[in-house]
């Protein structure tokens, strides 16, 4: 099973790298990715819709002109990924999943929280961790993919280790604050060692807006 997965991201990884050489980046594609970077923030930032329509616009150049270019970045997340799930956890207890389109929501009533994995190429993510019921010691969560909104809610008395990057887009954790091209932080709670119940969160997506909330 292990041997299967890491070929498979291999396959996948080098399937989306020689598509990607092939047909190589052009300043158009990069004025595409502005388009949606800005199009986030000016969602998270503003109550009008001038961000959806930055947004939109965004994602039709780049579907339109670079369908290849969009392949081979999902080839390689994807790929990514099974290595990633398989390097954060354990064993093979864990659930896996990948969708192209997500909307992931916890804030309403308790729910139980278990070791997973979650990809996606557009994906929305919302869980408040006040919420959970946790039936282990140490719980990680795996969420990447191209396009991700993420709002995680984690209360004080949680030990909570963060590792989250962001391609382009920003990235808010605890009084960590990175914005721009190339966002990484990493963050760990003060209680993470000695408390009882434990979550380790690694998000990771390309274009991304990443807000994980310490209350």
């Amino acid at each position: 099973m292990e041997n299967r997965n890491r070929n498979t991201a291999i396959v996948l990884i080098a399937a989306g790298l020689f598509i990607l050489i092939e047909h190589y980046v052009s300043f158009f594609t990069i004025a595409a990715l502005l388009f949606i970077a800005l199009g986030i923030y000016k969602i998270r930032s503003s109550p009008d819709k001038t961000g959806y329509v930055l947004l939109a616009v965004g994602v039709i150049l780049v579907f339109s002109s670079h369908f290849t270019f969009i392949l081979s970045v999902v080839l390689i997340s994807l790929g990514l990924f099974y290595m990633k799930s398989k390097q954060a956890h354990r064993d093979d207890s864990y659930t896996q999943k990948q969708s192209i389109l997500e909307s992931f929501k916890r804030d309403k009533e308790p729910w139980e929280l278990k070791n997973t994995s979650m990809w996606n190429v557009v994906g929305e993510i919302y869980m408040d961790m006040s919420l959970v019921m946790l039936d282990q010691k140490e719980t990680t969560i795996v969420l990447q993919g191209v396009f991700g909104d993420v709002d995680i809610v984690v209360p004080e008395f949680l030990g909570v280790s963060v590792q989250a990057s962001a391609l382009v887009g920003q990235i808010n954790v605890g009084n960590e604050k990175e914005t721009g091209l190339v966002n990484k932080v990493v963050w760990q709670s003060p209680n993470y060692e000695t408390s009882d119940q434990k979550v380790k969160l690694l998000v990771s997506y390309l274009v991304g807006d990443i807000d994980i909330k310490i209350v």
